[in-house]
């Protein structure tokens, strides 16, 4: 009796091994989740800002870069998280860089996108934001070719600084509850900017930007806009002004070639000489100041509601991410 006991018990013991070992094999794995890292020593930072990036684990050479501009009160972590791009580059693929403003420099924590010392290029927080552009790109190996700017208010503010003063660095740009360039010089006052807007033609909004950049013969990023039409802070007169804007940059007229509705709201079209859209509108009815998402687990769902972000049924950088093809 003892004999055969002890004759059964490695055929049990080897039996317990395969299936524990073909348990192992059958079962999905489920990756590690990246988090949120503080970079130092990107550059002579002279805006005194602090990086943070988010690089999805297991994420190839050769990806996209997009930077996420936060607005007034808020910081580079919960921008990431509520306005879903964290949760889109873990779907779709890639990097997100997110400068994160220091109270020493604006107290709300803005980004100074109305400061002649911040938005030009070579100086202040532009130039900061540029260098965090090569750290990354340089430490991902990410596609220089494929990097985007977005931002939120202020965010969207030093979107449009980043969109003029370098150019060659990005491909598009989404400007969420923004401001044109220079439309704080224009007006004579951020809040005259924000609040009523700046008196411009066209042209003129289209030399501030060429100003910004002289001599330049690139191509120049493309524009995505979104803004609420009961937004008090940033009133939606500031979305006409990008669309003047960014058009005369591109060579454009002001008036839309296309126009639907998406999730009910209207959406724009305007094409450059070639035939290729080159700035995409869309008017939030009804909307407040804040960043449209639309929280859930669907295809075309992204983001988590809270100050700022604002729940709509359509999620910002779901449409900003498939216009520029990072889906």
């Amino acid at each position: 009796m003892t004999q055969t006991r002890a004759a059964a018990s490695p055929r049990l013991l080897l039996a317990t091994l395969l299936v524990a070992l073909l348990t192992a094999l059958l079962t999905p794995t489920t990756a590690r989740a990246a988090s949120l890292q503080e970079v130092t020593g990107f550059g002579t930072n002279p805006g005194a800002l602090r990086m943070f990036r988010y690089v999805p684990d297991g994420m190839p050479a050769g990806r996209p870069v997009v930077v996420a501009l936060h607005g007034c009160t808020q910081n580079a972590s919960g921008y990431g998280t509520g306005t879903g791009w964290l949760q889109l580059a873990d779907r779709w693929g890639f990097s997100v860089v997110l400068p994160q403003q220091q109270s020493a420099n604006n107290a709300s924590s803005c980004l100074n996108w109305f400061e002649t010392g911040d938005i030009e290029r070579g100086r202040g927080e532009a130039a900061s934001i540029a260098q965090m552009v090569d750290r990354q790109l340089a430490d991902v190996s990410g596609a220089p070719s494929r990097v985007y700017v977005t931002g939120l208010s202020a965010g969207g503010g030093m979107t449009s600084v980043m969109m003029a003063t370098y150019p060659e660095k990005f491909a598009a740009g989404g400007v969420v509850a923004g401001l044109p360039y220079g439309c704080a010089q224009a007006a004579g006052s951020p809040y005259v900017c924000m609040y009523v807007g700046a008196t411009q033609t066209p042209q003129q909004w289209g030399d501030r930007v060429r100003a910004a950049r002289p001599g330049y013969t690139g191509a120049w990023p493309t524009l995505t806009v979104f803004q609420g039409t009961a937004d008090y802070t940033v009133k939606p007169v500031n979305m006409s002004d990008l669309v003047e804007q960014w058009t005369n940059v591109h060579g454009a007229d002001q008036t839309a070639d296309a126009g639907d509705t998406v999730a009910g709201y209207p959406h724009k079209i305007y094409r450059g000489p070639l035939g290729n859209a080159v700035v995409e509108t869309y008017e939030i009815t009804g909307m407040g100041h804040g960043q449209p998402v639309d929280p859930g687990t669907g295809a075309e769902q992204c983001g988590t509601a809270g100050a700022y972000i604002l729940d709509v049924n359509l999620c910002a950088a779901y449409r900003m991410g498939k216009a520029w093809g990072l889906g």
